[in-house]
């Protein structure tokens, strides 16, 4: 989107820079931006009146991650367009996107609930989930056919052994996918660019891992769910 691309421009011509400053010579506020009639006129023209309560999350999150306070409030800006666009809250209770600080730099992460409101829009999917499976649930996992069994009922103990994905879409079409724990260990060690999310809430990291995977190799994907699988790799 324009809206999103003008804001990333801001940021490459201050890439390197120290934060934009205010007439005294001082570092402009996430406030102080969001005030400002330029970033509320972007807002408003994606989210029209849902803007004002948008933009009060952000301030709301800013004011209650040390992290975020860190990082260049323009950052954090960009970050929440790339959620406003997608029309997800960025409310980490809820766990559709996260805004996280690299750094001195907040970047856009999807968590996996928002991979799964994505794949609703579409009208392609009819069924669609990720799951934890706990030792002694597996009974049987073919990766040829992708042939599982499990039995809830044997459950053994709370160690997560692994996560489970699948979705059906309308057309009939099927996909199955298990990961063991140690394969989502390698993934992260080998991929994640901060521990983060993975410090913080592990569980939705790894469905995440596992949805993103699968959905972005057999799935239908949107104009929506390209654009927030590029926004979540970068």
């Amino acid at each position: 989107m324009a809206t999103n691309e003008s804001l990333k421009e801001q940021l490459a011509k201050r890439n390197g820079r120290k934060p934009a400053e205010n007439g005294n010579g001082e570092p402009i506020t996430l406030k102080a931006l969001l005030a400002s009639p330029k970033v509320k006129k972007r807002f408003e023209e994606v989210l029209d009146k849902r803007a004002p309560q948008f933009m009060t999350s952000i301030v709301n999150l800013y004011s209650n991650d040390s992290g975020l306070q860190k990082c260049d409030p323009m950052t954090v800006i960009s970050s929440a367009m790339v959620a406003a666009s997608l029309d997800l809250p960025i409310d980490k209770n809820l766990g559709y996107a996260w805004i996280v600080p690299y750094g001195t730099k907040a970047q856009f992460q999807l968590g996996y609930k928002g991979y799964i409101q994505l794949a609703l829009r579409t009208g392609q999917y009819k069924n669609i989930n990720v799951i934890e499976v706990y030792e002694g649930e597996l009974i049987k996992w073919n990766r040829l056919t992708e042939e599982i069994e499990l039995d809830f009922e044997q459950r053994k103990s709370d160690k997560i052994i692994g996560y489970v994905g699948y979705f059906e879409l309308i057309n009939g079409f099927e996909k199955t996918v298990y990961w063991s724990k140690e394969e989502i260990e390698a993934h992260r060690k080998k991929f994640s660019k901060s521990d983060f999310g993975w410090k913080n809430n592990y569980d939705a990291m790894a469905k995440k891992t596992v949805l993103r995977n699968m959905l972005s190799k057999w799935g239908i994907l949107s104009v929506d769910m390209q654009k927030a699988y590029i926004e979540d790799t970068k």
